[in-house]
């Protein structure tokens, strides 16, 4: 469609998702495809035996690109059926291949069989993005694995971890993401020449019965497609719950997306970190201080309507009459390549994000320093009782100074001065009170948890993806 500002355009084309997944959900890459699986077919049933000539074979790959889409169009308008439109529009520059296009196929031979290539494609791509997030986040936890941070549960402050560990919590949730697109990717098959139901009676009656070249046939037209296997079984279409399986995937790296988009922008919040931000770039049009995290906001936008379309696969499955109903048919254009638009979006900005954080260490220490008294209570308590104290009636004072001193937190919007409180009770003048604070005392093993996972989920993974590891290209909008 033509550049017009009065048509609805679709922004994860125009505003978000690469040229390289976009041009996979083409028109042109979709009905090229048809073609070269029409080729496939003909030239396994000429190597079967049946009357198709070299000749014939040989025009139709000279036009496998040329698609004349008016010519298609026409077709469709006049037939209402798009997959004889593109028969009739290949016929008409292949004119001595025309009897034998589409012999004995059904619709979903090439609709299904492309959709299944388009996917593996699309799961490929999506795979290689992934870990270059991983690989970002890997880079960014060895360089902050030993900043210490204040940790959260329930949103509330609690034992302190690394900078470095969190990246790696965001990193392993996306990992294990990648896991599971690898093993959709490795059970991925074609759904091959299965016939109108299933049962490939017309490529039967094709060899007069002949069911081993029937079953040869399939063979062949798997491995001339790039598949070693095709579905044991089918009705017209392959099984939907790959669509479902596939949608999983993507919902999953989307969930953890989320997560850490959403993680991004608390601790914006707290000023402790920061996404990148351009040099001329404008945070609000009224408030010009703002460093609004717009990054991260758009990726849990994009990631919400990615889950969001987890949902149609799976009606889609389970509304499936016996050996198909084509009430799949709209809702699969929409779906499948928005959700793969959405998520490398998702996955691109997730990118470029994790490429350019912007840590604030003196920020992160000066909320650290405001709790850790709090949390060191038990080792001061321990110090005290070893340096010769009496452990119930130190537990006692110290019980008391870090309820006052929460009150001039609270109540009086002060600074903690529990360890002033306690350094001038006379209870504790044993201890080194700067020695029992010092934050690295109080991260457990962080540190090395950064450094086994490093060498135990990420490098595998920088290994098996080497041309994940370039650099983040920029995000323009």
């Amino acid at each position: 469609m033509p550049d017009a500002p009065t048509q609805y355009q679709n922004p994860l084309i125009t505003r978000y998702a690469s040229p390289e997944m976009s041009e996979l959900w083409s028109p042109q890459r979709k009905f090229s495809t048809w073609r070269r699986l029409w080729i496939a077919l003909a030239e396994a049933e000429a190597e079967l035996g049946l009357p198709i000539t070299a000749e014939q074979i040989a025009q139709l790959k000279q036009h496998v690109e040329d698609i004349d889409f008016d010519a298609a169009r026409q077709y469709e308008r006049r037939l209402r059926h798009d997959v004889m439109a593109h028969v009739y529009a290949y016929g008409d520059v292949c004119p001595e291949a025309r009897a034998v296009i589409h012999l004995g196929a059904t619709s979903c031979y090439v609709t299904d069989n492309t959709d299944l290539l388009l996917l593996r494609d699309a799961l490929r791509l999506v795979g290689g993005r992934l870990a270059g997030v991983i690989g970002a986040l890997g880079r960014f936890a060895r360089q902050h694995r030993d900043l210490a941070c204040l940790g959260f549960t329930h949103m509330q402050p609690a034992q302190p971890t690394t900078m470095g560990k969190r990246a790696c919590l965001w990193a392993y949730d996306l990992a294990l993401d990648l896991e599971e697109l690898e093993h959709r990717l490795a059970t991925l098959k074609a759904r091959g020449p299965k016939g109108t139901t299933g049962t490939q009676a017309s490529f039967l009656k094709l060899f007069e019965g002949d069911h081993d070249k029937v079953r040869r046939l399939e063979e062949l037209v798997c491995r001339k497609i790039g598949f070693q296997q095709s579905y044991a079984v089918t009705g017209q279409t392959y099984p939907r719950k790959i669509d479902s399986q596939v949608l999983g995937v993507l919902s999953g790296i989307a969930q953890s997306a989320h997560k850490m988009a959403t993680d991004m922008r608390l601790l914006a919040h707290r000023k402790e970190l920061e996404e990148p931000f351009g040099e001329e770039q404008i945070g609000s049009s009224a408030m010009a201080y703002k460093r609004n995290p717009m990054r991260s906001e758009r990726i849990c936008s994009l990631a919400r309507f990615v889950m969001s379309l987890e949902s149609s696969p799976a009606q889609t499955l389970a509304t499936q009459w016996l050996e198909r109903t084509l009430d799949d048919s709209a809702n699969r254009r929409l779906v499948l390549p928005q959700a793969f638009l959405a998520i490398d979006a998702v996955l691109l900005l997730l990118r470029n994000v994790s490429s350019g954080l912007v840590v604030y260490p003196k920020v992160i220490a000066k909320h650290l320093d405001a709790e850790l008294p709090f949390m060191a209570s038990e080792n001061i308590l321990m110090a005290a009782v070893a340096a010769g104290g009496d452990r119930q009636q130190l537990h006692e004072r110290i019980r008391r100074h870090s309820q006052d001193a929460a009150a001039v937190v609270k109540q009086q919007a002060g600074q903690n001065d529990l360890l002033t409180r306690l350094a001038a009770d006379e209870a504790f003048a044993g201890v080194d009170l700067a020695a029992v604070l010092e934050p690295s005392q109080f991260v457990g093993r962080a540190p090395q948890q950064v450094d086994e996972f490093l060498a135990d989920v990420v490098e595998p993974i920088r290994a098996r993806y080497p041309q994940s590891l370039d650099a983040a290209a920029d995000v323009e909008v």
